[in-house]
């Protein structure tokens, strides 16, 4: 089967019990993650538990794979042709997937899994792992890349709020209201179980980077919405540095570090910090309520209060690139005073109306 780039599919796995020695040894890693431990940080595992490569170990038991008709191993979706999908109707396969998360659990302290395609497994095959992997490490953490409610009932703590992304590709690329982020949102809050969580994305390694589609004032404009939306906001790596390619295009399948120091880009770095600290200082911005607001340019501005510890924070993010000047329904506006974040000019006082630049966003607290 063909390779893809230079490097080959990181999700076209040989072998689910071995390290690549271009990132170094068992050693290596139990010492990453210790250290990382020692910080307060939790490290997890990027599972691929869909399919392997077509060299993989596993391939010594074809009854582990999904076969056509003729008994020929099959990828997990036809143009996926760099890879061979596993077969979830096996008991056999699943003992085997299983033992697997325990070994990086008990054996190296993970902290949880990034469980990739998790849609295409059976969800009662992640309800079992979830149920086994808590008698080993009580709350594990488990994400799913996928957006399908049942996964959250039982299965996963998080998963990816791929419908919010693809609207705001929507809104910046094909000129959609900015108010169809809302009404995703509602869509969302509706189909998924009371509490769930998502996690907030404006870039993602499956599509260009967001300094590419968006512009670079564009894309601190989306993450700053993942940032005060409720959730968990998700850093793709070199966000904080605007990083981009020259094309845009993600880096999966060739080598193509981070470019550390990136020209005429705004302080983003300092700007994700402030935003990082307002959301961990304040209750508010850390549970699951949104109040959305009217305003008088929905098409081009969004406007949401989120509340919690006795606190009201007002979010205005104008979505276009044209300056407007916005009037917000919200009682006694007078008493909101300006947030003041790290790149944003001299904020200015809250009463009601609101003269924003093209992709300008203000923060207000009462």
């Amino acid at each position: 089967m063909a390779r893809k780039g230079a490097i080959g599919s990181p999700y076209a796995i040989r072998d689910y019990y071995a390290i690549d020695p271009a990132y170094g040894t068992a050693d290596d890693l139990k010492r990453l993650i210790a250290e990382a431990h020692k910080r307060g940080l939790k490290v997890v595992m990027d599972l691929v538990a869909n399919h392997t490569a077509w060299d993989s170990v596993m391939m010594a038991h074809p009854e582990y794979y999904k076969q056509d008709a003729t008994g020929k191993v099959i990828p997990p979706v036809p143009d996926w042709t760099d890879v061979a999908g596993l077969n979830y109707a096996n008991p056999a396969l699943r003992a085997y997937m299983l033992a697997m998360m325990k070994h990086w659990i008990v054996d190296f302290d993970f902290d949880g899994f990034r469980c990739d395609v998790a849609s295409q497994i059976p969800t009662d095959f992640w309800e079992q792992a979830r149920v086994e992997l808590e008698k080993i490490k009580p709350g594990i953490f488990m994400l799913a890349e996928a957006s399908k409610p049942e996964l959250l009932v039982n299965a996963f703590d998080l998963d990816y709020s791929w419908p919010l992304l693809g609207t705001l590709n929507k809104v910046f690329i094909d000129g959609a209201p900015a108010s169809d982020l809302q009404a995703t949102w509602e869509e969302n809050h509706r189909e998924f179980p009371r509490g769930a969580l998502h996690m907030r994305m404006s870039d993602d390694h499956d599509e260009a980077r967001a300094v590419a589609k968006f512009g670079i004032r564009g894309a601190l404009a989306a993450q700053v919405l993942m940032l005060t939306l409720d959730g968990v906001p998700m850093f793709y790596n070199g966000m904080e540095v605007g990083d981009a390619t020259e094309s845009g295009d993600p880096a999966l399948f060739e080598k193509m570090p981070v470019f550390w120091h990136p020209k005429e880009r705004p302080p983003l770095r300092m700007t994700y910090r402030d935003l990082i600290q307002l959301r961990e200082s304040h209750a508010a911005f850390r549970n699951t309520d949104v109040t959305w607001l009217k305003n008088s340019h929905p098409a081009n501005v969004l406007t949401y209060l989120r509340e919690g510890g006795g606190e009201q924070f007002l979010v205005v993010i104008n979505f276009s690139n044209r300056p407007t000047t916005v009037k917000v329904e919200v009682d006694n506006p007078a008493a909101f005073k300006p947030v003041r974040v790290c790149g944003t000019s001299e904020p200015p006082d809250f009463s009601g109306n609101l003269k924003l630049g093209s992709f300008e966003w203000r923060i207000f607290q009462r």
